[in-house]
């Protein structure tokens, strides 16, 4: 007798189809769970910002007892927090500038260009990028200091650049690696110069790498804490950690004014990501297909 195999593969068929559905579902579960833990911080800073100091010690992880909307206006006015937003734009946007314009300039020769000492130079900006980099405060602090850098923008700007620079250059010129080379002979081709392929060809099609880099580096000229305490005395100079940092001393710290100002600190670096994220994406998985 020959075996049912018709009845057979209808059963494997369901059984194979059970299977998927209960992956897609465990794999949704976790993603979901794993949404909920990334995002419990954000969601615990903003509420936490609406506490008294009584109510953040007697309900750390419950919602406000009474929501304190005034919480943000005094710390923005107590800190000076306008004056410091101010700085700290100057010196993140300044820094970014120079990071885009260096890196992309410097990707677009170690990327499209062959020469003696390519892999050297490759190598130098990856050994760049495994320097501590608060292991060079002193010594950047004496260069400063010698070059009468301290307690001005340029003291943050240029250290922001530097480091900043060797995971710009690795990132861009990965990307400016996979553009196929015919769209750079039928540019020649056309008249057109290297400064023109630069910006009108190259610049354009790395946008996805740019945004990842514009994210990066604005993130940690944004959020450095320790070079703007060391080269920055002058109050009007302070850029926004130091000022949040004021409402913590040596007895107390008034959690609810720190918290309001961490909150409204956050503002500018969410909206970035908002505007870049698709094209961060892009730059992320760019070369992942093939084909």
């Amino acid at each position: 007798m020959q075996p049912n195999i018709a009845g057979a593969r209808p059963a494997v068929s369901q059984a194979s189809t059970l299977f998927r559905r209960i992956g897609r579902a465990l794999f949704w579960f976790v993603l979901l769970l794993y949404g909920i833990v990334t995002l419990y911080p954000f969601v615990w800073l903003v509420t936490s910002a609406f506490k008294t100091n009584e109510d953040f010690y007697n309900r750390p992880f419950g919602l406000p007892e009474v929501w304190k909307w005034e919480n943000f206006t005094v710390a923005w006015e107590s800190a000076n927090l306008g004056n410091a937003f101010n700085n700290s734009m100057i010196v993140s946007i300044g820094s970014l500038a120079l990071t885009l314009f260096i890196s992309a300039l410097a990707s677009f020769v170690l990327a499209r260009f062959a020469f003696r000492w390519k892999g050297i130079m490759l190598a130098f900006f990856v050994i760049g990028m495994l320097i501590p980099i608060h292991s060079t405060l002193v010594p950047l602090f004496i260069l400063m200091k010698q070059m009468l850098l301290l307690n001005t923008y340029w003291a943050l700007i240029l250290p922001y650049t530097a480091f900043a620079l060797p995971t710009a250059i690795f990132i861009l010129t990965a990307y400016l690696t996979s553009i196929p080379r015919d769209i750079e002979e039928a540019a020649f081709m056309d008249g057109t110069g290297l400064w023109g392929l630069f910006f009108r060809i190259m610049l354009p099609m790395s946008l996805p790498a740019l945004s990842t880099v514009t994210i990066l580096s604005f993130l940690h000229a944004w959020n450095d804490f320790s070079f703007a305490l060391v080269f920055i005395n002058k109050t009007e100079l302070k850029t926004l950690p130091l000022a949040i940092a004021n409402f913590a001393d040596g007895y107390q710290t008034d959690y609810g004014l720190t918290l309001a100002a961490m909150t409204l600190s956050i503002i500018p670096t969410v909206l970035l990501y908002l505007l870049f994220q698709e094209q961060m994406m892009k730059g992320m998985t760019a070369g992942a297909v093939k084909g």
